[in-house]
């Protein structure tokens, strides 16, 4: 099944936020990682190194809150209003790049859809509406 769940991008305050969100909602975080987390020879400025690259807080059966840090060194900062992007995870990597080809058929592409470091064909769009998409299937998932 499908399912789509919020992205909130921040300028250095992702995990208070998320502190607070867990607050609110309750819950464990299955997942935190940071960007000192990320393989050898990835550009991460010293500053950034303790910054979230991935969090998630489920809050309910069918919907996870997910966030990161926003940084330069990997495309401009976010601001108030564009700082939420729609996750879409699939069933199968064939319906993530029909998903993804259609998502950014006359958008752009901010993140070319590949295989990552952390076991998942991932890539990252703007629809030609203006909306910021992640397209994501966990091949760890499926094996």
């Amino acid at each position: 099944m499908k399912t789509v769940n919020p992205y909130l991008t921040f300028n250095g305050n992702c995990e208070e936020a998320f502190n607070y969100y867990k607050s609110v909602f309750g819950g464990e975080f299955p997942y935190v990682g940071r960007f000192k987390d990320m393989p050898a020879g990835s550009p991460v400025p010293d500053e950034l190194r303790e910054k979230i690259m991935h969090i998630s807080l489920p809050i309910s059966k069918e919907t996870t809150l997910m966030g990161a840090d926003a940084s330069e060194v990997f495309g401009p900062l976010p601001s108030f209003g564009d700082n939420i992007s729609l996750m879409v995870n699939t069933d199968s990597e064939e319906e993530a790049q029909r998903i993804f080809s259609a998502l950014s058929d006359g958008g752009k592409i901010t993140m070319p859809l590949g295989r990552t470091f952390w076991n998942a064909l991932f890539g990252m769009c703007t629809d030609q509406f203006g909306i910021g998409w992640m397209v994501s299937f966990d091949y760890s998932n499926h094996d």
